[in-house]
């Protein structure tokens, strides 16, 4: 009732036994005639509706569907709700729909967790992994062991990190008290979620190792690590720490009723355990081939100890990748996706149950287009329709085989998600996506169909204050030379949907603005504000407006995120620092190779260039060992400019000298060595000096004649 009154602005009433004829009515009947207990029948005729289902859960599903029905497209707040009469019987395709989120690396509060709890909810996603631990932080009260938190839930202030905690020398802290966990737990369970804790072993463990150097191999005491990556601190695998583990476990088991508990496995960089004399002797008594197969002993032992609390683990697929085996009862979450389905294929012959996330689809932390105001992600990009032509059974699973996939999974790393304002962008529309692919059949998988009841989602996501990301929808601008003295601009969306409208007058452009339908041109002696935004039928707007100034100085400028990597690898979108005015800027940069190609650039007359560059905190961890470093001309090191290749002939060197102590967004200002002759060239622009010991990136770079 608070949903429909909230977003659709009906007041509906609770019936009583006097109410003869009630509007709705939910019946919950544990022998109803419902496929599955979180599946529901809706009947709609003249007497009213009724939503049947076998449990409350199903029945409150069936209640999300009956609000779908009453948001249709184009609903309108206030106005009179018409459905068609009708019957609906819908289940679940998977008991497992969930969306991990990743609180070790950056921390969210309790309040913001139940808000996601509850739309997670309205997209029928049922279970909430959730990523307690890593190397950057300890985000759990373990009573018993108070140093994992009141060490290890604090970091340096780091990079952005910095404008989180106010200064340098504030610690980046936070972790859950188990009160604040419990309260957590008890109102998923209201949303019919389930909470699945992840304490993440061996790997991924340094800031526990920081707490409590005994867990370590070496014995030394590391920092909760500020950098990204994967990290070679690991658990030792011997009986004090199994002990530690076991423990820690015990309490986790007290907060958390879920029959499914997590226990990573990732990453586990073994170079402190292959360096190791002991875990050697170690693996040798064992009887063991090599280290991963100790990371598989040391598992087992874990596993045994949930299973003997009548718990199911769960953990990642990485070990199977390599060759070793995984506890047989032990459900496994592979992410190595398309590239790699043999993973998976190979956890379901082994008789596991598993749940797809693949990485190249469903990491919601890789950035959505290739747009210069896209947000802060990993490469490579992960669209909205990639997200939605995941498979969510691997190319050639038997039918048994497949039996055993129990769901899909959406994960949310936070390394370059800060703040809960990007963690809605990077979920929304893409957690629509995911929904389909764990809720509706196979059969019913239709790109086209799903893109025509976005727009209705993103109305109810307008009105529930849900900050989702319109960039699958934003036109993109490509403007390039027409015929002597005109400029050819063509737009288009990602998602190649909706009615693309433009004005030129400065005003806002609107549903009945003039549409476009082809290529536009204007003459480069003029200049024209062109402002785009992009509707679907009816007149919602799916992107909002955006504008390009275009005159005769638009071919000759660049975003930083226009221009290709050196590598030809697509680049990592990090975070600049915020200015006193205006939004923060984003840079598209190859981690490690601070270098970028612009091909065929118009160089004819040029005799200026201006490069805007910022000077972003090394935080790339395993990142290092493939830095490029380039020699420099000067002592911090400049800005060059190679025509043809990277070696080529030098036309500008731009020294660093008088940005390199600032903060924020700088510009570099050149004379360029070229000549009318040269029309157009490739260029190779970098910078000098190793990127390890601050990456730089370049947000922008013009040209003028």
């Amino acid at each position: 009732m608070q949903l429909v009154a909230h977003t659709r602005g009906l007041q509906l009433q609770v019936a009583t036994a006097l109410d003869a004829h009630p509007a709705i009515t939910f019946d919950v009947d544990p022998h109803a005639s419902v496929a599955r207990d979180g599946g529901y029948r809706i009947v709609i005729s003249a007497e009213g509706i009724r939503v049947s289902a076998r449990s409350p859960g199903g029945a409150f599903y069936g209640g999300v569907t009956l609000w779908q029905l009453l948001t249709p497209p184009g609903w309108i707040r206030g106005a009179a709700a018409e459905i068609a009469a009708g019957v609906i019987d819908d289940h679940p395709r998977f008991g497992w729909r969930a969306l991990l989120l990743d609180s070790g690396r950056h921390f969210q509060s309790v309040a913001d967790i139940e808000k996601l709890i509850d739309w997670m909810s309205l997209e029928k996603l049922n279970v909430l992994l959730w990523h307690l631990t890593d190397d950057q932080g300890w985000r759990l009260e373990i009573r018993k062991y108070p140093e994992l938190t009141r060490t290890g839930a604090c970091r340096k202030a780091v990079g952005l990190d910095i404008e989180l905690t106010g200064a340098p020398e504030n610690p980046y802290c936070g972790f859950y008290t188990q009160a604040e966990v419990r309260d957590i737990v008890r109102y998923a369970t209201e949303c019919f979620v389930t909470v699945v804790p992840e304490i993440d072993l061996p790997g991924h463990s340094q800031a526990a190792v920081a707490a409590y150097p005994w867990l370590g191999v070496t014995g030394e005491r590391p920092p909760v690590w500020t950098d990204w990556g994967v990290s070679p601190w690991l658990l030792k695998p011997d009986a004090k720490t199994l002990q530690f583990v076991d423990d820690v476990l015990d309490e986790v088991m007290q907060l958390f009723p879920s029959r499914y508990i997590s226990i990573g496995g990732d990453e586990a960089d073994k170079q402190q355990w292959n360096a190791s004399t002991e875990l050697r002797e170690r693996m040798m008594r064992l009887g063991l081939a090599n280290m991963d197969q100790l990371q598989g002993w040391f598992t087992n032992q874990v596993a045994d100890h949930l299973l003997r609390h009548g718990r199911t683990p769960v953990g990642w697929d990485d070990e199977l990748l390599v060759g070793a085996r995984l506890p047989s009862s032990q459900v496994v979450m592979s992410w190595h996706g398309r590239d790699q389905a043999h993973v998976a294929l190979e956890a379901l012959a082994q008789g596991h149950e598993v749940v797809l996330t693949p990485e190249e689809s469903l990491y919601f932390d890789h950035y959505q287009s290739g747009l210069a105001e896209e947000s802060p992600g990993q490469p490579p990009m992960t669209t909205l329709r990639q997200a939605y032509d995941t498979a969510a059974i691997p190319n050639g699973a038997t039918a048994e085989e497949a039996k055993r996939v129990i769901g899909v999974q959406g994960d949310l790393w936070t390394e370059l998600v800060p703040s809960f304002a990007l963690a809605q962008q990077a979920l929304f529309p893409r957690i629509a996506a995911l929904s389909e692919l764990g809720w509706s059949p196979a059969s019913q998988h239709n790109w086209d169909g799903f893109r025509q009841r976005l727009p209705a989602e993103l109305a109810r996501y307008r009105a529930l204050g849900i900050g989702y990301t319109d960039t699958a929808f934003v036109p993109a601008f490509d403007v390039t030379a027409a015929r002597e003295g005109m400029l050819h601009v063509a737009l288009s969306n990602q998602a190649n949907y909706g009615e693309i409208r433009y004005t030129t007058d400065t005003s806002v452009p609107t549903s009945t603005s003039t549409q476009y339908v082809g290529p536009l041109e204007f003459s480069a002696q003029g200049k024209v504000t062109l402002r785009v935004a992009t509707f679907a039928p009816g007149g919602f707007e799916l992107a909002a407006p955006r504008t390009q100034v275009v005159d005769v100085s638009t071919l000759l400028k660049r975003d930083g995120s226009e221009l290709a990597s050196c590598s030809n690898q697509p680049g990592m979108r990090l975070a600049g620092r915020q200015p006193a005015q205006g939004p923060r800027p984003v840079y598209e940069a190859d981690v490690g190779d601070m270098c970028w190609l612009w091909r065929s650039a118009p160089l004819g007359n040029i005799q200026h260039v201006t490069l805007t560059v910022e000077r972003l905190a090394w935080r790339f961890g395993d990142e290092a060992q493939g830095a490029v470093v380039r020699p420099k001309a000067s002592a911090v090191g400049e800005f060059e400019i190679h025509a043809d290749f990277c070696t080529g002939p030098l036309l500008a060197r731009l020294p660093l000298a008088p940005v390199v102590q600032g903060d924020g967004q700088r510009e570099l200002n050149a004379s360029v060595s070229t000549s009318k002759q040269n029309e157009a060239r490739d260029l190779c622009i970098f910078a000098t000096g190793d990127p390890r010991d601050g990456q730089w990136a370049l947000a922008r770079m013009a040209f003028s004649k």
